[in-house]
């Protein structure tokens, strides 16, 4: 989906959440690999998902718009399930 971001499904062992939480987290080598960037999660006030960024990150628009198309995604998927 992503040239440069990857999507990962978190979840605690033993979570009751009904929402999913997804960690972003860069593809690309130099962009500190396997760290979080932050998390994509239910915003419950704002009755959809939002993204969390980490602290320190910069983000360009090509990266703001996979994150953005991601979290559409998701909502389209919930409003097909209800």
């Amino acid at each position: 989906m992503s040239e440069y971001l990857e999507f990962v499904q978190v979840w605690n062992e033993g979570d009751t959440r009904t929402t999913k939480i997804f960690e972003v987290r860069p593809k690309k080598p130099g962009l500190r690999l396997g760290d979080s960037l932050g998390d994509i999660e239910w915003f419950s006030r704002w009755r959809q998902y939002a993204f969390v960024p980490a602290e320190e990150t910069v983000f360009n628009p090509d990266c703001l718009d996979d994150i953005s198309k991601f979290i559409r995604n998701l909502m389209q998927k919930r409003k097909v399930k209800a």
